[in-house]
C-alpha cells in the first residue's frame, strides 16, 4: 500500500541508472538526514561531517554511474557502510588510530576487550577486529584452529588439547606461534587495510 504512495529506494535507484537525475536528488533528500547525523555521530565535527556526507555520494554516484551496485532494496544500509568505511578513513588519515604499546607480550586482542571506549574507537574497534578475522583466516590451519578455540571460544588450554588429540604443549606452542605471525604481520603495517 505504502509503495503506490512513496516509490521505493530500488525503483529510484533504477530510475537513475536509467538516465533521471532527479531520482538521485530524491534518495539524497530521504535518507539526507539519517546519514548525516550518523556522521554526526563519529566525527563531532559539522566541516568534517559535511566532507564525508559529500564524498559518501560521490562514491554513491560513481558506483551507480559504473553499474557495480547489486543491493537492490538495501540503499540505505549500502550507503551507512561507504559512510562508515570513509569516517574510519578520516580517523586513520589523522592518525587516531589506536597505538599498540611495544612492551612485554604484544596483545592485539586486549584492545578489542576494552568497553569503555567512545564512539570513534568503537568503530575503529569494529575494524580492527575485522582485520584480525582476516589475518586470522592467513594462519597456518593448526595455529588458526587453536587461536580460534582459545580467543573466540574461550576454551580453555585442556579443553583444546582435548578436543584437538594434541598435548597441552602444543597447543600453548601453536597459540604461541599463531600470535608471534599475528604480531610479524601488524608491525609491518600490512594490517587496517580492506
Amino acid at each position: 500500500m505504502e509503495k503506490s504512495k512513496t516509490t521505493t529506494d530500488a525503483a529510484l535507484v533504477r530510475s537513475y541508472i536509467d538516465g533521471n537525475e532527479d531520482a538521485l536528488s530524491k534518495l539524497i533528500n530521504r535518507h539526507q538526514q539519517r546519514i548525516y547525523n550518523f556522521i554526526f555521530s563519529k566525527v563531532f565535527d559539522r566541516d568534517i561531517t559535511e566532507d564525508i556526507f559529500q564524498d559518501t555520494f560521490i562514491k554513491v554516484i560513481r558506483t551507480l554511474k559504473k553499474g557495480k551496485y547489486n543491493e537492490e532494496g538495501k540503499f540505505l544500509p549500502w550507503v551507512m557502510r561507504i559512510a562508515h568505511n570513509l569516517v574510519i578513513d578520516h580517523f586513520r588519515k589523522n592518525n587516531r588510530m589506536p597505538k599498540f604499546e611495544g612492551k612485554g607480550d604484544f596483545n592485539i586482542f586486549s584492545v578489542l576487550q576494552d568497553d569503555k571506549l567512545n564512539a570513534e574507537k568503537i568503530m575503529v574497534k569494529d575494524q580492527i577486529e575485522n582485520d584480525v578475522r582476516n589475518l586470522i583466516k592467513e594462519l597456518p590451519e593448526d595455529q588458526k584452529e587453536v587461536l580460534m578455540m582459545r580467543i573466540y571460544k574461550e576454551m580453555s588450554f585442556k579443553e583444546i588439547s582435548e578436543r584437538t588429540g594434541v598435548s597441552i604443549n602444543t597447543a600453548l606452542g601453536r597459540m604461541r606461534y599463531a600470535l608471534i605471525n599475528l604480531r610479524k604481520v601488524i608491525e609491518h603495517n600490512i594490517v587496517l587495510t580492506n
